[in-house]
């Protein structure tokens, strides 16, 4: 896949990113190069590598799967303006 002059201002207009008109063939030559190592990565056989979170072998921390308040509710309810019987209260938005 090649990148053409058209693309790179597409690509920036899309990004919010200003490219003066002398910077899109220095960027166009970027992303072709880009594209290029994405293409190599894809005639990498990865057939028999297991999947990781990390390049460093380890186990993931596990917990107990517990349901809880998270044992602050009554700090969370103190910062509230108003609260009534432990909740929230707010301003009716539908009539």
């Amino acid at each position: 896949m090649s990148v053409d002059a058209d693309t790179v201002r597409r690509v920036a207009h899309l990004a919010r990113v200003a490219v003066a008109e002398d910077e899109v063939e220095h960027l166009r030559g970027e992303l072709n190069a880009m594209l290029a190592f994405v293409e190599q990565l894809g005639e990498v056989d990865v057939k028999d590598v297991e999947p990781m979170t990390s390049v460093t072998p380890m186990a993931m921390k596990m917990r107990k799967d517990e349901v809880t308040d998270g044992g602050i509710g009554d700090d969370i309810v103190r910062n509230a303006p108003a609260t009534e019987d432990h909740f929230f209260l707010v301003p009716k938005v539908v009539e």
